[in-house]
């Protein structure tokens, strides 16, 4: 089990950015993905500094040790702080704001990322058609890829053995709601820091959602 001693910071890094519109799928070629990536990125970005969206300044990326070997390449979400860690080589890792689900909707647990897709198409479950059908229903087929979607630039399949758990680990069009409690049981990254991350994290790797009860981190 993590504790708040776990990590400690040390160093700044990365970035993210606003949005725009949304374009047909049959045009989300690799260009229209560049296209996409650069539009929700900051122009002249500084990882350190760029925080157009206003966000605390301790949700900007930062790279901080662990205090204990962790194993690179995985994901551990602390629910508390609203801070995800991606575990490097070397006793480091990268820390990022997120948002996490509202209510009773966060499901912490142990999951394996086994697909990642970049701007990929969404569709919301029966379970959030059924609770939100005004917000949820007219998307019931699905709704393409861009920057308009709810599950923005970037995405992190979570399963539990072979079976999809339909959580993710996604950007956002909404880069306001990080470090709140937003989504209907997704983890929430601004865009432009996801993808930043996406080809860092291979299929395989295990990602850790911790209860909102257990801090494992400093807030600092």
């Amino acid at each position: 089990m993590l504790t708040r001693r776990h990590f400690v910071a040390t160093s700044l890094a990365l970035f993210s950015q606003p949005i725009l519109g949304a374009v047909p799928a049959s045009a989300a070629t690799a260009s229209q993905w560049a296209a996409w990536d650069a539009q929700v990125t900051p122009a002249n970005y500084d990882p350190a500094t760029s925080n157009p969206w206003g966000l605390h300044p301790r949700f900007l990326p930062r790279r901080v040790q662990t205090n204990r070997p962790l194993k690179p390449g995985d994901i551990h979400v602390d629910a508390v702080a609203r801070y995800l860690y991606f575990i490097e080589e070397g006793g480091t890792a990268m820390r990022y704001g997120v948002a996490i689900a509202r209510g009773d909707l966060y499901e912490p647990g142990t999951y394996t990322i086994k697909r990642k897709a970049k701007w990929p198409r969404w569709t919301p479950t029966a379970d959030m058609i059924r609770r939100d059908p005004q917000d949820y229903a007219q998307f019931a087929d699905g709704m393409p890829g861009g920057p308009k979607n709810p599950l923005g630039a970037r995405a992190f399949y979570l399963y539990q053995g072979n079976r999809d758990t339909y959580l993710r680990i996604h950007g956002t069009p909404y880069p306001r709601s990080i470090g709140g409690r937003a989504s209907s049981g997704c983890v929430r990254m601004v865009m432009a820091h996801i993808i930043g991350l996406y080809d860092r994290v291979q299929p395989g790797a295990t990602a850790h959602l911790y209860p909102p009860e257990q801090p494992i981190t400093a807030s600092a």
